[in-house]
């Protein structure tokens, strides 16, 4: 099982799990509804050959929580890598997303961190899943359960020595987080992640508050033209990694100039396909160089 760091922790509320179990009990099909119409002649399939791939239930405190999981066949002592979900939680791309770094020699997991608070794929309005769903999901919650996650994985083929995370818009901010909540992350990296704003009381501290706490060195992936992330906001959060940590100074950025928010999201208007290609380029070297 994977050892907490009790410094970030104690920047967070205290997690009381109840036993009325999970309200989403398995992944949604295809797309999530709130994300719009899919631009579906630039949506990238990663076939299952050669993988082992699909829905898995993670033990957690108060039940088990569906999650999806691809790694290559056969295989033990993979390095393990959690994917974090955007707001609209473990649909076909993030699947897809487990499938590809499978591919490449991991162990990919993904849970549904929303998985207490409701199903996200049934929401057709952004405004409302934030509102009614995300808003409501603690951040000390997302900790235990990617907690599970990393656990699950050591048993079933994972090496939790060679632990890396990564996740996009809002599991890029939980990237960050995560790394420096759990002491075996050696790496991540961070797609279009919040770094700076103000707290409340489920999600008490953002990024810039923890960067003397990060374990692994992470890489952020940001557009220059995400009107929701802006530059100057990147600017003080590299300010304060520069004062981090070791890890935090050991991160980077790589900004492109041209891209809009959640430019790696190959289903939606958004996509950008040079930067997507190279920020994945980006990521799989990130994590070669770290987690072996």
């Amino acid at each position: 099982m994977t050892q907490s760091n009790g410094d970030f922790d104690s920047l967070l509320p205290p997690l009381t799990l109840t036993r009325r179990g999970f309200i989403a009990t398995s992944l949604a099909t295809g797309f999530a509804a709130a994300a719009g119409s899919v631009s579906a002649q630039n949506v990238i399939t990663t076939d299952t050959q050669g993988l082992t791939a699909g829905e898995i239930r993670v033990p957690t405190a108060d039940g088990e929580m569906p999650a999806y999981r691809a790694a290559p066949a056969g295989k033990t002592n993979l390095p393990v890598i959690l994917v974090v979900q955007e707001i609209f939680g473990v649909h076909e791309h993030i699947k897809d997303i487990c499938r590809r770094l499978a591919k490449a020699g991991y162990l990919a997991i993904a849970p549904e961190l929303y998985a207490r608070q409701g199903d996200a794929s049934k929401y057709t309005e952004i405004s409302t899943l934030i509102s009614e769903l995300v808003s409501k999901v603690p951040d000390a919650q997302v900790m235990s359960d990617l907690d599970a996650s990393v656990a699950w994985a050591a048993k079933n083929g994972g090496d939790a020595k060679r632990l890396g995370i990564t996740g996009f818009c809002w599991g890029g901010r939980i990237t960050w987080l995560y790394a420096a909540h759990n002491p075996s992350v050696k790496a991540g990296v961070a797609w279009y992640g919040k770094l700076v704003g103000p707290s409340a009381t489920l999600q008490p501290k953002q990024p810039i508050d923890v960067v003397s706490q990060i374990n692994g060195p992470v890489l952020g992936l940001y557009g220059g033209k995400d009107t929701g992330i802006p530059l100057d906001s990147v600017e003080t959060f590299k300010a304060a990694l520069a004062n981090g940590s070791v890890s935090a100074k050991a991160s980077t950025f790589h900004i492109y100039p041209e891209a809009p928010h959640a430019f790696n999201a190959d289903y939606r208007p958004s996509y950008r396909q040079a930067e997507a290609q190279d920020g994945w380029q980006r990521t799989l070297a990130w994590f070669g160089k770290h987690l072996g």
